[in-house]
């Protein structure tokens, strides 16, 4: 099959690319700057906003895989653009182009809306989606962690000196990207759905706690999980905030939905195993990712 994949530049768009392409399929990907040449993809020049290129992405595809999205943005009106403007962009484009698969990256956040500007986003992309006329997949990941993965890197970083600086305590659910590519993939590939999937590793969600002793034994040291009043953490997205300006990773955003007691998928809308599995078990996974930002001089 010829896929069209948005975000194919980025940690999960990445690795959607790598198992299409060892699965023999082509891909055609967006890209905003010139990228390397790699066997069985071809580099569409242009974003969300371009209408044109978007044409080109789907002329000729077998099905779309929207993987693009914005996770950090100054207000309401940036997650708009990106999220909600840009879902719009690419579902016009493949009604163009014919009635193409539709398979949607949204998040967990898009079941609380009202908590942050991301999940309402993500909600008012999902509702755009199952309005098409596209046969359609729509995919909640929750925390998505993997060599590769910038975001979760503050938390093995700040493993190495034995603490773990936490939301209020919680619950989630995780996925490893090479297991949310490998659904992605399934998704695109098989029958349209018209349903909306959540997907973990298959541990049915961990405490806050235990994900951060999981992080401990990936980089052999003995955490100290640390829940932190949402005040405290509030005043840490504002501090990183000065820290690091745009490239932040706790905003007060973040903040608003990490401080929600239960991040763990529903186990209702699990994909039917007849579809998929996850195959990558968690400390495995962790342990792996690991090793990746060592061999990257990250840790």
């Amino acid at each position: 099959m010829i896929l069209a994949v948005t975000g194919g530049t980025g940690f999960v768009g990445g690795a959607l690319i790598r198992h299409a392409v060892a699965a023999g399929h082509a891909v055609r990907a967006l890209a905003r700057r010139p990228q390397p040449e790699r066997d069985g993809v071809t580099w569409i020049a242009g974003a969300l906003d371009d209408a044109a290129a978007l044409d080109r992405l789907v002329a000729g595809s077998d099905a779309v895989v929207h993987v693009a999205g914005i996770v950090n943005a100054p207000d309401r009106a940036g997650f708009a653009a990106g999220n909600v403007e840009g879902t719009r962009a690419i579902l016009a484009a493949a009604t163009r182009a014919g009635s193409m698969p539709f398979v949607h990256v949204s998040s967990l956040a898009a079941r609380e809306p009202d908590l942050s500007n991301y999940g309402w986003s993500k909600a008012a992309a999902e509702r755009l989606v199952a309005a098409s006329s596209l046969p359609w997949s729509i995919v909640r990941p929750p925390g998505i962690y993997g060599p590769g993965d910038m975001d979760q890197l503050d938390l093995f970083r700040m493993a190495r000196w034995g603490l773990a600086l936490l939301p209020p305590p919680g619950r989630l659910s995780v996925i490893h990207v090479d297991d949310l590519a490998r659904l992605l993939l399934a998704l695109a590939t098989g029958p349209a759905t018209r349903a909306i999937h959540e997907a973990d590793d298959g541990s049915g969600g961990m405490t806050h706690a235990d994900f951060a002793n999981g992080i401990g034994a990936a980089v052999g040291r003995r955490v100290l999980p640390l829940p932190l009043p949402r005040a405290l953490l509030s005043l840490a997205a504002r501090l990183d905030r000065r820290w690091r300006g745009d490239a932040a990773r706790l905003t007060a955003d973040r903040v608003a939905y990490f401080c929600h007691p239960d991040w763990t998928i529903d186990p209702a809308r699990r994909p039917p195993s007849a579809i998929w599995a996850p195959q990558v078990e968690t400390r495995a996974g962790m342990a792996d990712t690991a090793r990746w930002y060592r061999a990257q001089g990250l840790l």
